[in-house]
């Protein structure tokens, strides 16, 4: 009887290893042959691997295990040089600061493929012994999160190991939601021209950083608006002037009265349109610090005042905004480009609201609406939305 013909393989190559097991190997699509990642009992599951590899390979779902050798820190480097043109000066160097303190120590030798969810949980939980709040622990996950999605997306891994994490809550803490005549207090205790440049904070919904980058060409007095389109900001220790957070460029009409006093102050204000309208003391551009503690903490103690900062006046004039006149009103002044954002951030209820809307029900049910008269007045008060800021 003839001998048996040994079969030939259609895809691949088996042999038996020296410890009895068999490795297999394989033709990706540049033709170079590489052996499984593992080895295997028997000739019957390391064919049953090459075929999957196989259909892997045909489906263009194979990805190149060289590749996904690449370690966390040589892809962090890549991809953040990649993302760093589109990026606030202030944003690269927090994610830079986060790679290199956070992400690198721990993770930064570690191969791409070799990060599995379990590994960044125990990362996580790490940073969360360490003391890390949970704020610096959830952008240190997000900026990892994204350097992975960036390996998923150019084929070094199969699927991104961030993901099924738990990360700490974030304490929810309220803005302190002042009254038009708290922050026309805070106004008048101030010295000038800091008094303006918190009257813009409180009646202009300014961010402090977009205050901090007036120039004098930004206001125009006939026109009563303030052009919004650069912002301040320190990013390790230097101030950067970029344009407003997300890009949202504005113009933002002001109340008469604080036009009429911003143009008495442009009046004696050296320099041409591109002078910026608040300085220190030596003509420099503001920092925020220094600025809060010379000038914006003691006009509040002066005004009887208690734990309020700049960005809570923001936050006032969006909640005033949005309660008499509407959240897409209010979305606007802040410079959002998504009302969902005033909503969730800034938009607060107003004292005695809901008393107002249980009087107002009342009417309801009886079949006529007592709110009809004040709700028309509000519409046609010549002050429109800059009323709050009459007292300024």
């Amino acid at each position: 009887m003839p001998p048996k013909r040994k079969r030939r393989r259609g895809f691949g190559r088996v042999r038996k290893l020296p410890s009895g097991r068999y490795q297999a190997r394989y033709p990706g699509p540049d033709g170079v042959l590489r052996p499984a990642d593992r080895t295997f009992a028997t000739v019957a599951d390391a064919d049953l691997w090459l075929a999957r590899k196989r259909v892997e390979i045909e489906e263009g779902r194979w990805l190149d295990p060289e590749q996904g050798r690449t370690t966390v820190e040589d892809w962090g480097a890549r991809w953040l040089a990649s993302v760093a043109p589109q990026l606030k000066h202030k944003t690269q160097a927090s994610y830079r600061s986060l790679i290199n303190s956070r992400i690198n120590p721990a993770l930064g030798g570690r191969e791409l493929s070799s990060l599995r969810p379990i590994t960044v949980a125990e990362w996580v939980a790490q940073m969360k012994r360490d003391g890390l709040s949970a704020s610096r622990i959830r952008q240190a996950y997000r900026v990892l999160s994204q350097i992975m999605a960036s390996a998923v997306d150019n084929g070094l891994i199969p699927a991104s190991p961030c993901r099924g994490v738990r990360l700490p809550r974030m304490p929810q803490t309220e803005p302190h939601i002042l009254t038009p005549l708290e922050a026309s207090r805070i106004v008048r205790h101030a010295a000038a021209p800091h008094d303006l440049l918190i009257a813009l904070l409180a009646f202009a919904g300014l961010r402090v950083g977009e205050a901090f980058a007036l120039r004098r060409g930004d206001i125009d007095v006939s026109g009563r608006l303030v052009l919004v389109d650069e912002n301040l900001a320190e990013a390790n220790g230097a101030l950067v002037f970029d344009t407003p957070k997300s890009h949202q460029k504005r113009a933002v009409t002001l109340a008469p009265s604080l036009v009429k006093r911003l143009a008495a102050y442009l009046d004696g204000l050296p320099g041409g349109d591109d002078a910026l309208l608040f300085t220190n003391r030596f003509g420099r551009p503001l920092r925020y610090n220094q600025w809060r503690k010379a000038h914006f903490d003691p006009a509040v103690s002066a005004a009887g005042l208690t734990d309020v900062t700049p960005h809570d006046l923001r936050a006032s004039h969006g909640s005033w905004v949005a309660d008499r006149y509407g959240v897409m009103t209010a979305a606007h002044r802040l410079g959002h480009s998504n009302a969902s954002v005033t909503t969730r951030h800034y938009a607060r209820p107003i004292a005695g609201r809901d008393a107002e809307v249980a009087t107002a029900s009342d009417s309801w049910l009886m079949g006529h609406d007592s709110t009809r008269g004040a709700r028309e007045g509000h519409d046609s008060d010549p002050a429109g939305e800059d009323g709050p800021s009459s007292g300024s």
